[in-house]
Parts: structure tokens; C-alpha cells; sequence
């Protein structure tokens, strides 16, 4: 994007000790491919053996990712496994293709398992040790890890710490049933629901519950996974719909689960919008601050997985306080979201345009006037592709 100040190189932070990165200098002496880019399709992304895992694997950083977090990619061979791993990092772990299990040491030194199949969320309590395995001999597992590892090294800058440290956790591993997918709903807020447990098993058929103040039909639920400080949540947007823009801190990997579409970002003032088209698989951050909103153009509902750090729970900033209180306050109101009323007219004709070449209908006529964005269809001025 333009106006970025040039990054200090791999070569300063190792020979003159200034502006250090810890956790890129850790990524970049691991061997295994790093994509970086605005949006990335991680069922594109290339891996190769990291010795690390014992798995193939890749580095994926989005321009918009903050201090926080970033994401791995993990494919397990068939009939393959990962070699034993405990790490003083969390992450939250979606399963992109096939079917396997995962087994973790319990306190007592006992090892439980639980098997896990396409868009499957779980995650590992803090440190304790655990094993994926891949359940087919033909099929190949692809994982996603959604992980705080950049923030622990950075503020530690010491590995061996992270990945060699035999603290435990007690607190982390909740009921003895929240691995096979048992869990406890607790309304937050009023309307506002939040599920803890430690797996998933399909959250792309989890029932959410209806959010009408983040946009027309829009359903939701966070998740509290594993105790931790990593935040998921998933949203869905029915048919012919799409969610109010809204903005907020860096982090938040957004992972398209089902459904196709597109989203559109800006900052205040700028001409034209960025815009990046998804389908499952997909994912993309929002850099700090910057307004984003999300539409469904398919003939079904569209559903996705943001992961972040900094949790419902256990927000760890300000800001992310700030960002559960205000999502769907209007910002004229100090919130973060823009209500339809006030969104630029163009946005309107883009999502109708998409829908024509589509052939699906608008239901949108619920929320908005549609008749003077009518003639808007086929304009699709101010939308470029996201880089």
C-alpha cells in the first residue's frame, strides 16, 4: 500500500543489532516458504519440510497483521503425523482439508484424543504436549494455525524459552469433555452469546445466534478456546445480504469458511476502495484501522473465521476492549461501525452488481432504499484489487 515507510532488512537486525525482530529472524532461519501479501488463498500455498513440526509447512504473513499474530500452514502426508509439540505460544487451529485426530497429555500424564475433519476449530491448552495425525493413507491434511508466536518471541527473544519450557497450565484444560466438543454457552451481553470449549467439530454447521445490529439477517458466535488469549468468533451473512463497514486494530486474520463474495476497504478520505474477492480458503487482515465491510454475492450463505489475539476473555489491550464494545456502535456514537445510512452510495451499486453477474436477488431492499442505487448497477467505479 502507498505511504509505507520503508522496513529495517533481515541483514541490519543481524549485523548491526538495531531494530530487531526477533520473530522474523526466528521465521527466516526455519527454512520453510513465507508468503506475504494482502490476501492470501492458503490452499495455494506451497510447503516444504520443517524439521521444526516434522511436517511440511509455511509461514504465511498479511500486510495487515499487527504485533500479534500470524498464521501457519501445515499439511500432514497421508498416513502421516507431526513429531510430539509443546510451545508457550497459543494459536487456534482450523482444519482446512481432511480428516485426523490429535492427541494432548493431559496434567495427570494420560493422553486424550479427538478426531477432526474439514472446518474443524480447536486449540491446545498452553504448552501442554500434543500430536496431530493424519487419519487418511491417500489424502493429504491441510492445517491453518492462527498463532501469538511473533508477539512471545519478540518478548523474549529466546526460543529455547518458548518451545523448551516445561511449564504447565491447569487452568487451560476446562472439562473433561470440551476436546470431543462439549462446551458451555454464556450470554455475554444481552443477545450476545460466547461458547467455551477446546473443539469445534464443523464450524461451518455451528448454530449461531442473530446479531441484527451488525447488518441485514447477520449471525454470530464467539468462541473462548481453550482459556486463552486468542480470539475466533464466526459470522455468517444470509443470501443476498452483506455487513455493515466497520473498522479496528490490526490483527485480525479473516478466513473464509463458506460462500463466495468480496470485501471492500478504506481509510478515511481515500478515493477508491481495495477489494478483495474470496472463496473458502481465503484469508485476509485488515490493517489497523482501516474500514472494511463484508458482502455475499452467492446463492448461499457466506461464512467466515476471524482469529486474533486477544480474546473476549482476555483482551490484553485496550483496544480490543474497546473493539467488543464498540463493533456495532455507529461511529458518529464513538463506536466503530458505519450504519447503512451513512456507507458511500458506491458500495450499494458494487454489491448490486456483483449479485446481477450472479444472477441472485438483493434482500437488501429490508435495510436500504434501493431504488436510487439502481442505476448504479454495472458502474463498479472505485474498487481496485488488493495488494
Amino acid at each position: 500500500m502507498s505511504g509505507e515507510l520503508p522496513q529495517p532488512t533481515l541483514e541490519m537486525m543481524r549485523e548491526h543489532r538495531v531494530l530487531i525482530d526477533p520473530y522474523l529472524l526466528w521465521a527466516d532461519g526455519e527454512g520453510v516458504p513465507i508468503v506475504e501479501d494482502f490476501g492470501v488463498d492458503l490452499r495455494k500455498v506451497e510447503t516444504a519440510p520443517w524439521p521444526r513440526i516434522g511436517a511440511n509447512g509455511a509461514i504465511v504473513h498479511l500486510k495487515g497483521r499487527g504485533d500479534f499474530m500470524s498464521m501457519f500452514v501445515i499439511d500432514l502426508a497421508p498416513g502421516g503425523s507431526t513429531a510430539p509439540q509443546k510451545h508457550l505460544y497459543e494459536e487456534v487451529v482450523y482444519v482446512l482439508d481432511g480428516h485426523g485426530s490429535t492427541s494432548v497429555e493431559l496434567l495427570d500424564g494420560t493422553t486424550h484424543s479427538f478426531e477432526w475433519g474439514p472446518h474443524s476449530v480447536f486449540a491446545i491448552p498452553l504448552n501442554a504436549p500434543y500430536r496431530h495425525f493424519n487419519g487418511s493413507g491417500t489424502e493429504t491434511a491441510r492445517l491453518v494455525s492462527g498463532n501469538n508466536l511473533c508477539l512471545m518471541i519478540n518478548l523474549f527473544h529466546d526460543p529455547k524459552f518458548i518451545f523448551d519450557n516445561p511449564a504447565r497450565f491447569p487452568g487451560r484444560y476446562g472439562s473433561a469433555d470440551w476436546f470431543d466438543g462439549g462446551g458451555e454457552m454464556i450470554e455475554t451481553q444481552p443477545t450476545r452469546f460466547m461458547w467455551e470449549t477446546n473443539f469445534v467439530a464443523d464450524v461451518a454447521a455451528f448454530e449461531l445466534k442473530g446479531w441484527a445490529k451488525r447488518g441485514g439477517r447477520s449471525s454470530n458466535i464467539r468462541f473462548c478456546l481453550a482459556d486463552g488469549v486468542m480470539h475466533a468468533h464466526t459470522s455468517e451473512m444470509a443470501v443476498g445480504t452483506y455487513k455493515k463497514g466497520h473498522r479496528h486494530g490490526p490483527d485480525f486474520h479473516v478466513l473464509v469458511v463458506k460462500g463466495d463474495g468480496h470485501s471492500l476497504l478504506w481509510y478515511d478520505g481515500d478515493e477508491d476502495f481495495v477489494r478483495v474477492d474470496w472463496h473458502p480458503g481465503v484469508v485476509f487482515a485488515p490493517p489497523d484501522q482501516m474500514f472494511h465491510q463484508h458482502f455475499n454475492t452467492s446463492a448461499y450463505p457466506a461464512r467466515y473465521l476471524p482469529i486474533a489475539c486477544g480474546s473476549l476473555r482476555h483482551p490484553l489491550t485496550q483496544a480490543k476492549k474497546n473493539v467488543t464494545l464498540g463493533v456495532d456502535v455507529s461511529v458518529q456514537q464513538g463506536g466503530c461501525q458505519i450504519e447503512y445510512e451513512d456507507q458511500d452510495p458506491r458500495i450499494h451499486g458494487i454489491f448490486l452488481e456483483a449479485l446481477a453477474r450472479n444472477g441472485v436477488q438483493s434482500l437488501m431492499g429490508e435495510y436500504i432504499d434501493e431504488t436510487p442505487y439502481r442505476d448504479l448497477i454495472g458502474a463498479g467505479a472505485g474498487a481496485k484489487a488488493g495488494k
